[in-house]
């Protein structure tokens, strides 16, 4: 019975975590970065910079709400490709964006006198991801 209340407590405790470091990311991600105005620029569309920001955080939401919640749509194979498509578009975008800023993290750890770190800094970024992703994929699906 004790191991039972134990257990949940770690689940929520590692939940929050989770979600903690995955909110905190996405923050940096749009804030400190400044992809959504790179992203504006690339596309040369200054004025609906408050349309993607929108765009990215109900995004998030929403697959979020949708892998939580195993929810399925079918939609017509038309519909599959021009979403992939705009998709794919709006990805490529942020990623040219992203690779824009990418810039800013040695210059942000020599601001945070981390600039010894950086290594380990870029190591525990790459770690953590792979563990997550790995986790995922083998503890998810099986």
């Amino acid at each position: 019975m004790i191991w039972s209340i134990v257990s949940y407590m770690l689940v929520i405790v590692f939940g929050l975590a989770g979600g903690l470091a995955v909110g905190s990311g996405m923050v940096a991600f749009l804030l400190v970065l400044d992809v959504i105005p790179r992203l504006a620029q690339l596309a040369r569309k200054f004025y609906p910079t408050r349309i993607y920001e929108t765009a990215v955080v109900y995004g998030a939401v929403y697959w979020t709400l949708a892998d939580f919640f195993n929810w399925r749509v079918h939609v017509p194979v038309t519909a599959i490709i021009i979403l992939g498509t705009v998709s794919g578009i709006f990805i490529g975008m942020l990623a040219g964006a992203l690779t824009e800023v990418l810039n800013v993290l040695p210059i942000l750890a020599k601001r945070l006198g981390m600039s010894r770190y950086m290594m380990w800094l870029l190591f525990a970024m790459v770690l953590g991801k792979v563990c997550g992703s790995l986790f995922d994929w083998l503890m998810y699906y099986h």
